[in-house]
């Protein structure tokens, strides 16, 4: 090979892995839909807590997208829209039966959706029969349910979207489709082409060395973290439970969900609302660090260039409250006896870092909502960010529903008696 400045090199070009083509071929084990099964079977629901709307998921039953008002007289408004509802009585039924079908003569092609970047394989489920939609002559809303393999998750909402007004796509992660081949996450192969320069030449290409050099250049961080924002003693003892858990080796999807703590419920309460127990968690690129009373923090760990953070939000109880009066705090749930319980509380964390597009501080509005699970001490985070470096932090988990009912009229949560 001969560059334009006339370097020449000799180049060995690789031999292409075949990959999992055999493990798939000899594939015997259950069809997608009855790895979903379980799943169906027992009633569970999964939410996401956007800026206006809550996204609830009831896998083999229905999609519901809501929103809650507190009136005058602590009367709760809801509206509510079903995205899609599930016509058949057994949900894995039918789709078993084709998967079956096409499993004989192994021509049925599985799906995939980009995902970050990474075309991943997902088993679809339809739903329709959703509330009329008055802007296309009152036909039912309908959804595509989209669940991809994550073998750390916990049937989590990656992402809902209208893909056509009244259609919509909702991925699910769930470690459910893990145990079949065709479903697991794949990296995109990457073959290294080895090249040996020719007598005249330089080891390495003059063009090569400057576009490596510019590279370096572009590693340079927003904002470093500095000696004295490490962790204190304190809070170093927990920083093997704090990293997120990444799918193999690949950080392309990182673990929405994670264990947070085998402190007795007591103890973690007390460190969470001192602000010395920090939820670290997040999908994607970005992690994100939150530690309640103090800051709210966005990060990427690089092996080559360390750890670029960027500050959200930073408390203030005086500018919370300020903003409290103009907004809802605490949402309410009307329980069957006519009581209320607080279900939700939102902070809100301002003088971030300066934002590139906006040139004011970022800010977040944390909400904090109660999330039942099979592990007592889970906690699911996600981020959002409905305007330019304004953003919404949610943070569910079953530690946080022991404290709701604690909010005060500012949504300031307390240690229970």
């Amino acid at each position: 090979m001969t560059t334009v400045d006339k370097e020449k090199y000799k180049c060995l070009l690789p031999l292409i892995a075949s990959g999992n083509e055999e493990e798939e071929k000899d594939y015997k084990g259950p069809t997608p839909g009855e790895l979903l099964e379980p799943l169906f079977k027992q009633s569970s629901c999964s939410y996401r807590i956007e800026s206006y709307w809550t996204y609830e998921v009831c896998h083999g039953k229905h999609i519901r997208q809501y929103h809650e008002e507190k009136e005058t007289g602590q009367k709760i408004n809801i509206q509510e829209y079903y995205l899609g509802n599930m016509i058949m009585k057994n949900p894995s039924s039918e789709p078993d039966q084709e998967e079956k079908e096409n499993s004989k003569d192994g021509a049925k092609e599985i799906p995939t959706k980009n995902i970050e970047g990474q075309m991943t394989p997902y088993y679809p489920v339809e739903l329709g029969n959703g509330t009329p939609c008055s802007l296309r002559q009152n036909l039912p809303r309908s959804s595509t349910v989209m669940y991809i393999c994550h073998p750390e998750a916990k049937h989590e909402i990656l992402s809902v979207a209208e893909v056509t007004t009244c259609e919509y796509e909702v991925v699910i992660l769930t470690p459910l489709l893990c145990n079949h081949p065709k479903y697991r996450f794949r990296a995109s192969p990457v073959n290294d082409i080895f090249c040996q320069s020719l007598p005249g030449s330089p080891l390495k290409p003059h063009n090569l060395e400057q576009l490596e050099k510019q590279q370096e250049m572009l590693k340079m961080p927003f904002r470093r973290v500095k000696e004295e924002e490490m962790p204190s003693s304190k809070e170093e003892k927990f920083s093997s439970i704090h990293k997120p858990v990444a799918v193999g080796s690949h950080q392309l999807l990182t673990v929405g969900t994670t264990h947070i703590s085998k402190l007795t419920d007591e103890q973690l309460i007390k460190e969470f609302l001192s602000g010395s127990y920090c939820f670290h968690g997040g999908v994607g690129w970005w992690k994100y660090e939150f530690c309640y009373g103090k800051y709210v923090h966005q990060y990427h760990e690089d092996k080559e260039s360390g750890k670029t953070s960027v500050v959200v939000g930073t408390w203030s109880k005086e500018e919370h409250i300020e903003w409290s009066r103009k907004n809802a705090a605490r949402t309410f749930y009307l329980r069957e006896d006519g009581t209320q319980t607080v279900r939700m509380v939102s902070h809100f964390y301002g003088n971030g870092d300066v934002c590139d597009l906006t040139d004011k501080p970022r800010q977040v509005t944390v909400k904090l909502k109660c999330k039942e699970s099979d592990s007592p001490h889970a906690v699911t985070i996600y981020m959002l960010e409905p305007h330019s470096c304004q953003y919404i932090l949610g943070v569910e988990s079953p530690v946080i529903c022991k404290i709701l009912d604690t909010a005060d009229e500012y949504g300031l949560l307390s240690v229970p008696s």
